[in-house]
């Protein structure tokens, strides 16, 4: 999985251990305190430590019961991730599960056009769509060959619904969106080339989730709080292990709301009513629609 050094990422490795996979945890930081760019935009620098490393994220891994490799790469460097890939095959033999949580950070998610330079806009484009589809290359024909495997994309209610403003204004960048956009699509084409080779695909939304980066960096654009990180990592477990989740290949999942409905966080109260009494999510989709959909 990638992006697995905090946040969602770090979360759903942890849940998928207890729910008795292995994982193979990329990322860039290896160890805590490391520092790199995450500001948000051209407008200034930010490399001020973000909580979270993949040793962190290894050790917990363990502490469930969990085998985890610790397998340091960037998406901005596609061969790094197709490396770790060789390391998991050599290890372990074949990949059951691959997930792609990690997106590009770094300058452009919340700058506008005119303030986003063309090569802040392709490194989106390069870590959001290209790198994912090199890893998934990487891993189908072992998925093929072993009888199936599951394939989960991390979207983004940016991939599919225009901002309310302008970035800075409570909107985002739009190397973000577009971004997030073209890999929206990856699991529907992969249902229709490969679901009758046992490969399932699932888009999971997160909806605003309470991660580090949340608090430490977004603040200041508009977006703070969330749903707990768990609420994540508890549907990706279900798409990954549920037979259920059979009948939802090459959808879009509304992850507050499947966790809620099914239960799958007891204690969560799930999505936050608006004044009519019915739940959105952060895309607005209503409550009536999210069950309309899953029931295709």
């Amino acid at each position: 999985m990638t992006g697995a050094s905090r946040g969602v990422g770090k979360g759903c490795a942890i849940e998928l251990a207890r729910s008795g996979f292995d994982v193979a945890l990329t990322a860039r930081t290896v160890e805590e305190g490391e520092q790199r760019e995450h500001s948000s935009t051209v407008a200034r620098s930010d490399t001020s430590p973000l909580p979270g490393s993949l040793e962190t994220t290894a050790s917990m891994v363990r502490e469930v019961g969990g085998k985890a490799l610790v397998l340091p790469a960037d998406l901005l460097d596609p061969s790094s991730l197709e490396a770790a890939m060789d390391c998991v095959i050599d290890e372990w033999g074949g990949c059951d599960l691959l997930l792609h949580n990690a997106r590009y950070v770094g300058p452009g998610h919340m700058d506008r056009l005119l303030d986003a330079p063309i090569e802040v806009i392709e490194r989106h484009i390069q870590a959001n769509i290209l790198t994912p589809l090199v890893l998934t290359r990487k891993c189908l024909p072992g998925m093929i060959d072993q009888g199936g495997g599951t394939i989960i994309v991390m979207t983004s209610a940016s991939g599919y619904t225009d901002p309310p403003a302008a970035a800075g204004e409570g909107g985002w960048g739009m190397g973000y969106g577009i971004s997030k956009a073209g890999a929206h699509r990856i699991p529907g084409f992969l249902k229709a080339e490969h679901e009758r080779d046992g490969i399932r695909s699932f888009l999971v939304h997160p909806g605003l989730t309470a991660t580090e980066r949340i608090q430490q960096d977004m603040k200041e654009f508009g977006f703070e709080g969330g749903a707990p990180v768990e609420v994540v990592a508890k549907v990706v477990a279900w798409l990954a292990t549920a037979s259920a989740a059979d009948a939802l290949t090459g959808t879009n999942i509304e992850a507050q709301f499947l966790c809620h409905e099914r239960g799958l966080l007891p204690g969560w109260s799930g999505p936050t009513p608006n004044e009519h009494g019915l739940r959105y999510d952060r895309s607005g989709a209503r409550l009536e629609e999210l069950e309309a959909g899953l029931s295709r």
